[in-house]
């Protein structure tokens, strides 16, 4: 019973690391996104460029908080 428990936790533990890691990369590579987006929408000089930069900054500030914590977990789990 004992080694059943650890077996599923051991799977557990393996399977939230893996999704926490790929929820940490999408979040990176959206952030890459928007602020390519946003330098690209910002050499325009159209109202249309303009909107887009502004919507591309809003979703930058969540996602730099985001590594940020991503960026600390890992430095803390290296000392």
């Amino acid at each position: 019973m004992i080694t059943t428990v650890t077996t599923v936790t051991t799977v557990t533990v393996i399977a939230a690391l893996g999704l926490s890691a790929l929820i940490s990369m999408a979040a990176v590579v959206t952030l890459i996104g928007f602020l390519v987006t946003r330098e690209l929408a910002t050499t325009g000089h159209s109202g249309f460029a303009l909107r887009i930069a502004r919507f591309a900054s809003v979703g930058i500030i969540p996602l730099v908080m985001a590594f940020a914590a991503i960026v600390a977990i890992r430095v803390t789990g290296l000392l």
